[in-house]
């Protein structure tokens, strides 16, 4: 099986500051993979390597098999991006923008307009098709955003931070609608800064901080990297925990333990293993049990312990080294006229008297209709 995407050593600098530190992880196809990273870890500069808007200053990154700057197009046709900001036309009726959107990838305009109908209703915005998108309420506008990356039915779908700004309601609706795509078949490439989304949703997260990968493994593999805490009520507490016998906590995964008035609190790694073991040794000892309770670490408690470092490039760090490049609001159609244009390559290649920054984002086009934002 051919894996969805597969970067190899990928570097890009702005000038002095480097974004992405040679970046390497592979995406199995039909995978739900989460990229987490605290603001300017790299992981819109990332993205922007994926879908051409950014040349990267070394390394690879194949989607599909296909090299997105040497088979920009082939590689660029088998994603959808739904970006975190707005980047769309405002002066056409939202069918319109998907069905131009579906053009630029080579379909027919009478199959264009079937996939932009079938986009939106599966986002539940049918019935708003001949309204313009600065009409739609915020939850249309972020439902809209999902329907232009399903317009082209691709077979990685990236989200840039979908449910930023949505209420719970439509982000559970979001997630349902999402997971549906994923066991159809999709491959989903998520960003996000809710650490819930990609515990419940993912099937293995890289964490990206300061443009390293940090590490890749599932979810339950990362939490279990971190401590629990196992909490005993006792009927008839030790003064001290010297009071107890020291065989009780003799594990190497124990790291902490103290007592709370009538409760015993033993921080230790895989809590739900080490429970077991204390609990016979309690009762061994005489010890009576009321109550335990395993608060196990959460992922999002793993993910801040391991960015805890703060002296990371920034998003103000990468712009003000090249003037503004790598904006989240340039992903996706500021890209597609140069589908046309120049066979393919992408806005940012061979463009020799444009400027760096028009270079680097695409900004000034948007989807072909005069770069209006």
């Amino acid at each position: 099986m051919t894996n969805a995407l597969e970067v190899t050593d990928l570097r890009k600098s702005y000038g002095g500051v480097d974004a992405l530190k040679g970046v390497s992880l592979t995406v199995p196809e039909g995978s739900f993979f989460g990229l987490l990273g605290p603001n300017g870890a790299g992981k819109t500069t990332f993205i922007n390597v994926l879908v051409g808007l950014v040349r990267a200053s070394g390394g690879s990154a194949r989607v599909f098999g296909h090299d997105v700057e040497d088979d920009y197009r082939e590689a660029r046709d088998r994603i959808g991006v739904a970006p975190q900001e707005f980047n769309v036309d405002r002066f056409f009726p939202i069918h319109e923008v998907l069905e131009h959107k579906a053009g630029y990838h080579g379909v027919s305009h009478e199959e264009a307009a079937e996939r932009a109908d079938r986009a939106l209703r599966a986002v539940g915005i049918h019935d708003k098709r001949e309204t313009r998108f600065d009409w739609l309420s915020g939850g249309m506008k972020r439902r809209f955003m999902l329907a232009r990356a399903l317009v082209t039915e691709p077979d990685l779908l990236i989200l840039d931070e979908p449910s930023a700004g949505v209420d719970v309601q439509l982000r559970r609706d979001l997630w349902d609608l999402v997971t549906e795509l994923n066991e159809r078949g999709t491959t989903v490439l998520l960003t996000t800064h809710y650490i819930e989304e990609a515990e419940r949703l993912c099937d293995e997260v890289a964490i990206l901080d300061q443009g390293r990968v940090i590490t890749v493994a599932s979810p339950d593999e990362l939490m279990d990297r971190g401590a629990d805490r196992v909490v005993v009520t006792l009927r008839d507490p030790p003064a001290t925990v010297g009071d107890l016998p020291t065989d009780l906590t003799d594990d190497d995964r124990v790291e902490d333990v103290t007592l709370e008035g009538p409760r015993l609190v033993v921080t230790a790694r895989q809590g739900g293993l080490v429970a077991p073991d204390l609990v016979r040794g309690l009762d061994r000892t005489g010890y009576g049990i009321l109550d335990l309770e395993i608060k196990r670490t959460s992922l999002e408690e793993v993910f801040v312990s391991m960015t805890r470092d703060d002296g990371g490039v920034s998003d103000a760090g990468v712009n003000g080294a090249d003037g503004g490049a790598d904006r989240n609001e340039s992903v996706d159609d500021a890209d597609e006229p140069d589908l046309v244009a120049d066979g393919g390559r992408g806005g940012e290649i061979d463009h020799g008297g444009e400027s760096e920054y028009e270079k680097e984002s695409g900004h000034g086009d948007d989807g072909g209709h005069g770069g209006h934002e």
